[in-house]
């Protein structure tokens, strides 16, 4: 029996989305392997605009991937409801892909215009811009104190710093109340 590797169950992932014309950006501890250096991460985070019809044929086409695969439709059904979050659970790698459902707010909807298309092995995959990645770990680390997202965030500085667009990230920094935090970042 094959173990598959989160990079596999990312293809795999993103190849259901598309099929099922389900928008979405990977964020989270895989979008910073891609814009920083790249670091271990038990899971997968999905920003996904899930609507109820898309459940059942979505959740058809998770349980192919792993017969032991877990998702709980009724759980994607009140994520829906509550713009929260539910999970696959691949049993035989261990492996679990985070589904949020995107929020109806202006930044949410933005990073969905901004999200950028990376390959993974011969996959299109969409991933959270550089830039609304470092501002989703500043909320995080707001609301955390958790210093792995300032890693996180430094690490995306130093490798995609000369490409960012700082001017975005202090307006939207500015207009979150995190901006010192960044700056204190950028020296």
């Amino acid at each position: 029996m094959e173990t598959i590797s989160p990079e596999k169950l990312l293809i795999k992932i993103a190849k259901i989305l598309e099929s099922l014309n389900i928008k979405y950006f990977v964020t989270g501890g895989f979008a910073v392997s891609v814009w920083g250096r790249p670091r271990a991460t038990f899971d997968i985070d999905v920003i996904i605009k899930l609507l109820e019809p898309q459940v059942t044929p979505f959740s058809e086409a998770l349980r192919k991937i792993s017969k032991a695969g877990y998702i709980d439709e009724n759980a994607a059904i009140e994520a829906i409801h509550h713009k929260g979050e539910f999970n696959f659970i691949d049993s035989e790698s261990g492996l679990k892909v985070d589904f949020w459902i995107v929020k109806e707010e202006k930044l949410a909807l933005l990073e969905f215009k901004r999200r950028k298309l990376k390959n993974i092995g011969e996959q299109r995959v969409y991933f959270v811009s550089p830039e609304d990645l470092i501002l989703s770990k500043l909320r995080w680390y707001q609301q955390s104190q958790s210093s792995r997202h300032l890693e996180d965030i430094e690490s995306v500085l130093r490798i995609s710093g000369k490409k960012l667009d700082i001017k975005y990230l202090e307006r939207w920094a500015r207009k979150l109340k995190i901006l010192k935090v960044l700056e204190k970042l950028i020296k």
